[in-house]
């Protein structure tokens, strides 16, 4: 080597001891470390000078192959190091699994951090684009070192160590205080997949106290991803508020306005019922300029549709979104369809599904099941099935949920024959058939009366093939046997059910109600209303009248009131419904004096009565044959546009029409009465003993008609016999001639009473 070469050497590489004495030898001495070491970094703001006569190139590639023989020589005595030790050992294993975490020694004039974290390192995917999802986190593959640990080269047995912790976590101590020795430990993604197993086992609260630990981590551990997990599991489990905590204290950088974030915050929400603080981090989204996906087109939609917003602004909203650039997609287009279809807007919806495809957006299986639903609803079964057939045509296989749809509307059509074609169909094409599908076999026979055996049929059918009844099978198996009026066996069947460890829904106990309220048991009618209470289960509208119905009926008015009492602290006020059967209990019971009291009550709540108030109120006087109110009632009911069907409407109108008859009748003989007494020609009736054979006595009519024959007879008579010019005479007329004559005024009397009448 030449010694402009051995000058040269320590001015270009560091890595040369320039204290090494030179001495002649045929190798140069180098001092090699044990580990990659990297040449120093020239911090000034040119370049190191060489001399023109050197040249780095001679010397690099002697030196790169001296260094990579050394490496190979030291791996080759690590290996057989380890070839001699005891594998058995776990504390020597321990020791050795554990790498070093020194820092390197210092070269140059290049100063780090004491203390420093030595193993951050860059991934492969360091290029990925802005607009990849978060969610490929976890399939980034990780360069390990073998000197140093990564924060991500940690295997899964951190998650598992954590998922040990936290279902093992001591009293009044939170899983933060014990991950203390995990500090650097624990990658993000590793942290994921820990959120999701103890959400798995419903570890709510270890989960936030484990996204508080990550979040006061150095340096943060929380991602865009892990909000995305947590965020929906908190809304599963009705933990609004901390959602809202969370959310409202994300870091403000730019990484967490993402798209995802904000979807799985409004998803939450949704989950839980809060569709007003939704629809408020949709707008906090719009703030904050972060554009929306379908996700959020489709999530919106839905909350918009659960929070009582119209299908009108529904379909505004998904203009503004198809302004903003959102394509259409299956699950925007199936939100939208749902929208218009709980609104009854069919023809509008089917428009929709026309239309998206159309633009080549395919449909599918339960955007079909969703217009079915709609038009079923509707008693529209035909235009349903037609959507079915359509359904197969374009080569969708028809679901459970299909076929439950159809099921469900021959059940209420009480057509029990096509229920059973259509669990045969459902079996063939290689669908079993499940509970709710046995339960409309069960609600079909069940609504019919004297069926009640064939429905308990189908009941131990059901149980028979292995599927386990649900609480509306047994409601529909009650309510069979209340129709036809076995309320015992329908009290068994609940029994059986409690007993079964099946808690009887709200919907059970109203057909246990209606059952007991047909038999007319009010004493087992407040029993199971007790039970209710017991239980915290509230009613619905239908429990409250028919419990009103069951205790008026009975007589048992007090209750009746109580009822309406009680139901209105949970705010149900009474309905028009409510109020004709109290009307109906009343007019049964004679107590006719308190209908207009009621009337009053319903016009204080703003209740118009209807057609079946009056006719309620009309039998119930006429029954008492108190026709004045009855004719007043009508007048009132005709007058104000309230006039029942035809039907019922004629059947009325006829009891009216005689009763207005037997009036007027009555009213003629009270004016003959009246005519007669002013003229004198009433004799008074003496009053004498009754014999004991009175109430067989032939009763004959006190007065007679008179007709015109009557009349012109007696005229004519009168004529011949002379009597007429005996009147005028002046002489006056004889005694035979003036009885004739008394005779002939009385005749001409009555006949005169008779126009009078006819007149009236």
């Amino acid at each position: 080597m030449s010694a402009l070469a051995r000058q040269s050497l320590p001015s270009s590489f560091g890595f040369i001891n320039s204290h090494y004495p030179t001495h002649h030898s045929s190798k140069p001495h180098l001092l090699l470390h044990s580990k990659p070491i990297k040449p120093c970094l020239c911090l000034s703001s040119t370049p190191p000078i060489l001399p023109p006569q050197s040249s780095p190139q001679i010397f690099l590639p002697f030196l790169q192959q001296q260094e990579q023989q050394q490496l190979q020589k030291q791996a080759q005595e690590d290996e057989e190091e380890e070839e001699e030790e005891d594998p058995v050992d776990p504390i020597l294993r321990f020791f050795k699994s554990q790498t070093s975490t020194q820092d390197p020694p210092r070269f140059g004039k290049v100063s780090l951090q004491k203390n420093r974290r030595s193993s951050w390192h860059l991934r492969k995917s360091f290029n990925k684009p802005k607009n990849q999802a978060e969610s490929d986190i976890d399939n980034i593959p990780i360069v390990k070192q073998e000197t140093q640990p990564t924060d991500d080269s940690v295997g899964g047995g951190n998650v598992e160590e954590i998922l040990r912790i936290a279902r093992n976590l001591p009293e009044n101590s939170t899983l933060g205080e014990m991950l203390g020795g995990y500090e650097g430990r624990v990658s993000r993604s590793e942290c994921v997949q820990a959120l999701e197993l103890m959400a798995k086992d419903g570890l709510l609260r270890c989960c936030l106290y484990l996204y508080e630990w990550m979040r006061l981590h150095e340096p943060s551990l929380v991602t865009p991803r892990t909000c995305s997990v947590l965020f929906p599991l908190l809304g599963r489990a009705r933990m609004g508020d901390e959602l809202i905590v969370l959310f409202q204290n994300l870091p403000k950088n730019k990484e967490f306005r993402d798209v995802h974030v904000y979807n799985a915050a409004i998803s939450g929400l949704f989950s839980c019922g809060r569709y007003d603080d939704a629809w408020r981090v949709y707008e906090a989204m719009e703030t904050n300029n972060v554009c929306p996906d379908h996700v959020t087109c489709t999530i919106v939609i839905t909350v918009m549709r659960k929070n009582g917003r119209s299908a009108k602004e529904a379909w505004e909203f998904f203009e503004r979104m198809t302004r903003k650039g959102v394509k259409w997609s299956e699950e925007i287009m199936g939100a939208l369809i749902k929208s218009f279809c709980d609104e009854g807007l069919k023809n509008e919806a089917l428009i929709i599904h026309i239309e998206m495809e159309k633009r080549g957006i395919l449909s599918n299986a339960i955007i079909y099941n969703t217009l079915m639903h709609a038009y079923c609803k509707s008693n529209q079964i035909e235009e349903a099935e037609g959507l079915y057939h359509d359904m197969k045509a374009k080569g969708f296989r028809p679901t459970s949920a299909t076929f439950n749809i159809l099921m469900d509307a021959y059940s209420r059509r009480m057509q029990p024959e096509i229920v059973e074609k259509l669990l045969l169909e459902m079996q063939d094409i290689g669908l079993e058939p499940n509970a709710k599908s046995y339960t409309c076999l069960i609600s079909a026979y069940g609504r019919q009366r004297k069926m009640s055996d064939m429905a308990a049929d189908a009941f131990l059918k059901m149980k028979k093939v292995g599927i386990k009844p649900t609480s509306h099978s047994y409601t529909a198996l009650i309510h069979a046997y209340s129709v036809s009026g076995w309320h015992e066996k329908a009290y068994t069947v609940f029994e059986n059910m409690r007993r079964e460890g099946i808690k009887p829904s709200i919907e059970t106990y109203t057909a246990l109600l209606d059952a007991f309220r047909r038999a007319g048991d009010a004493e087992t009618l407040m029993k199971i209303w007790k039970s209710m209470m017991n239980e915290r289960i509230e009613g619905t509208r239908v429990t409250f009248n028919t419990l009103v119905d069951g205790f008026a009926k009975q007589g048992h008015y007090c209750e009746a009131r109580d009822v309406i009492s009680e139901f209105g602290k949970i705010g149900l006020q009474p309905t028009l419904m409510t109020y004709n059967m109290l009307m109906n209990a009343y007019a049964r019971g004679g107590q006719t004096s308190k209908l207009p009291q009621l009337l009053k009550e319903m016009a204080a709540l703003n209740l118009k009565p209807d057609s079946v108030t009056y006719s309620t109120m009309i039998y119930a006087y006429v029954r008492v044959r108190d026709f004045k109110r009855a004719f007043f009632y009508h007048k009132q009911m005709v007058k104000k546009g309230q006039v029942p069907d035809v039907k019922s409407y004629e059947k009325l109108r006829t009891i009216l029409d005689v009763k207005a008859a037997t009036k007027n009748r009555k009213d003629r003989s009270a004016i003959l009465g009246i005519i007669n007494s002013k003229m004198g020609m009433v004799k008074a009736r003496k009053k004498g003993k009754k014999d004991e054979f009175w109430k067989y006595k032939i009763r004959h009519p006190k007065t007679q008609n008179i007709d015109d024959g009557t009349f012109f007879f007696s005229f004519s008579w009168l004529w011949r016999s002379d009597l007429l010019p005996c009147l005028g005479s002046r002489s006056g007329p004889s005694t035979e001639q003036s009885d004739s004559a008394s005779a002939f005024i009385f005749l001409l009397t009555l006949h005169l009473q008779y126009w009078i009448l006819v007149g009236v």
